[in-house]
């Protein structure tokens, strides 16, 4: 669960850090501020404007997909975990 929890905050820390921010402690921040307000639309202020509100900024992503993305990940992940042999190239040719 924690893998899957760092995997969903790679986003913000990459927006984050490619905008010149202090990647871990914007996102603490940003986490921070959407627990205190109760508001799920604060994100990363990539474009410097001072405002977090990504809705005051019109950036807009669409939940359909995104709800999408994240199951087909999710589906991905639990049919890696439920794999339980390996098969080493040349191994079958030994026996």
């Amino acid at each position: 669960m924690r893998a899957f929890s760092s995997a969903l905050d790679a986003i913000p820390l990459a927006l984050a850090e490619n905008s010149g921010l202090s990647p871990i402690e914007t996102l603490a921040e940003v986490k921070s501020r959407q627990v205190k307000e109760n508001n799920s639309t604060l994100g990363i202020d990539c474009l410097g404007k001072g405002e977090n509100d990504m809705k005051k900024q019109n950036v807009y992503d669409p939940l359909i997909s995104k709800r999408q993305q994240y199951l087909l990940a999710t589906q991905l992940v639990r049919a890696v975990l439920k794999i339980d042999d390996v098969i080493v190239a040349g191994e079958a040719d030994a026996e």
